[in-house]
Formats: structure tokens, sequence, C-alpha cells
């Protein structure tokens, strides 16, 4: 059985990954069906979830051996494994296995939160594992977890006290990427945004366990469509690392990136999924080069649009 034992602190790991790949990009493992390789549908089939998972697994162990020399995160989003049922929860579990095997984090994208014994089980699941008459057993093994604050700090309480014992982080949703967001995050609450409540409470709970690198190991998630917001929410919480989605296919830009990163070149982890994983047309027979290439693309690019932070990063 692996070890429980706790890791170093969370910001610190990811921190040493960023500066030993050189750039802060984070490769979502998205699968879907109709976007897959054909070679791997036609083997594959989709008779059946297991199939399906299956061809899941395989695509993802083979995009996770293309980035994992070029970037430091992956983050593997749990609903594409949890809709192929038993099957998808097994590929997800040697999916994280095989990322950290390669030596890449990951950030299991979840959104979880609950109360009580219901978000302590998520969040053990997560992270350090569940007891069992006295034996610990790893799930997800995950480095970090994305959380929804909603319910409150007494339903985060469980998902911080289960990270910290395990040295893992949280990054927890401040101001997402999708259209709908201003909905409820713009809502105007004692003079100012919804968002920036949850920004400030974000921050706090980043300040209470800072790493050597100075950031805390509970981030924010802050949507490369929202620039505006992103610089905003930066200038208040300058502990805090940031995961930002809504990077390409979404519609931002990598320049809408930038304001996220502290001078130093970190701060921050970009993720792209569909423009890096799905780059190539499914009938493509060389669709792992077209994957590499779009990660060595999307490298650039960002090296490009924060030419301040790149010198710093190899430090």
């Amino acid at each position: 059985m692996p070890s429980l034992e706790p890791l170093d602190h969370f910001a610190d790991r990811l921190a040493a990954a960023v500066r030993a790949k050189g750039n802060a990009v984070c490769v979502g493992l998205d699968p879907r069906w109709d976007s897959l390789p054909l070679e791997l549908r036609k083997r594959h089939g989709s008779s059946t979830l297991e199939a399906v998972a299956n061809a899941f697994e395989e695509f993802c162990n083979r995009i996770i051996d293309v980035v994992a020399p070029l970037v430091p995160v992956v983050k593997p989003q749990s609903a594409f494994f949890e809709a192929c049922g038993p099957a998808g929860f097994q590929a997800l579990l040697r999916i994280q296995r095989r990322a950290r095997q390669r030596g890449l984090l990951t950030i299991l994208d979840g959104k979880r939160n609950d109360i009580a014994s219901t978000a302590t089980a998520y969040a053990d699941a997560a992270f350090g594992g569940i007891t069992l008459e006295g034996k610990d057993h790893l799930v997800w093994d995950a480095d970090a977890l994305t959380a929804n604050p909603y319910l409150g700090r007494d339903a985060m309480e469980p998902f911080l006290e289960s990270a910290r014992r395990a040295g893992r982080g949280l990054f927890v949703l401040v101001r997402t990427s999708n259209p709908g967001a201003g909905q409820f995050q713009d809502l105007v609450c004692d003079g100012r945004p919804l968002y920036l409540h949850v920004a400030a409470a974000v921050g706090a709970w980043a300040r209470e366990n800072l790493g050597k690198c100075g950031l805390g190991d509970v981030g924010a998630v802050v949507g490369a469509t929202h620039p505006a917001e992103l610089g905003q929410v930066r200038a208040a919480l300058p502990e805090a690392i940031f995961l930002v989605p809504g990077f390409g296919a979404q519609g931002g830009s990598v320049a809408d990136t930038a304001p996220a990163f502290r001078p130093d070149g970190l701060g921050a982890v970009i993720n792209s999924s569909r423009g890096i994983i799905f780059s190539f047309s499914p009938d493509n027979a060389a669709w792992e080069m077209a994957v590499e290439a779009a990660t060595r693309r999307t490298i650039a690019q960002l090296a490009a649009a924060t030419p301040s932070a790149q010198p710093n990063l190899r430090e």
C-alpha cells in the first residue's frame, strides 16, 4: 500500500514543479467520446460503458505520456469518468496513478462540497485516504481538489483539515469562466460583488497555512474570460494560487491570463483542455504529435504573454 505520510507543503511542491518545467500550464483531461481519435474508438467500441471507459483511460494515459516532460500539472475532470459508471471510476484511479508515476501533479476537478461527515468523506477520498479498522486506504490520491464554497466555512473545514493532514491543496470557486457566472457572483452585497466576498474568505484560508514560497494551500478558481476581475482578485489575494480556466476554447486569450501571476512568475496555473487534448481531427493518425505541438505552442504563447515572469521560473 502507498505511504500516507504527509507530503511537503502543496504550494511549495507546485512552485518547484512550475520552476522545473519553466511554465505554469495545466492540461485538462476531459475525454469526450465523439472527439477521441478514430483508431481508439474503433478498437474499443462503444457497445458498453466499460468499453468507453477503457478508451478514455488509454487516451488520457497517452496524453499524460506526451505532456509529462513538458508541463507540471494535469487536471482530470471527474464527471467524464463518473458518466461511465464503475469502470469509469477504475479508469480515473489508474489515470491518477499514471500521472503521479510520470512526475505530474494532479488536480481532481470535482467541485465538491457538502457538510459534516459527508464533506469529510469527499475530502478523505480525494486526499489522504479512508481509514477502515485502523488501516488507511488511498482512493484518488490527488494533489489538489476543486471545491465549491457556497455552504460556508463549516462545510469547507473538513476539506481544509484533510488537505492539510496530507500536504494537499484546494482550489475554491471564486469567479468562474462560464457565461452565466454573473447571475450570482456579481450580486452586490455590502457594496461589493459576491465574488469579492468569496475571494476575501479564500485569502484568509490561504494565509492560515503558507508555504516557504509565500503561497497558501488554498487557491482560487478565477476564469480567464474575466481578465479585469482576474487582476482585481489577484490584488486582493497575494498569497493564493490561481487556477485559471477559460483559456482557449472558452474564449480567454493568453494575454487575459497575465494578471493571474505574481512578478516572480508563480501564483497561477493556466488550464487548457480542448485546445491541447483535441488539437487534431479524429482521423489524424499522428494525433499525439499534434497534442505535443499544441502543448509546446501553449507554453510559448504563455511565455510571450508574461515576459517579465519568465526569467525567474527556473531559479
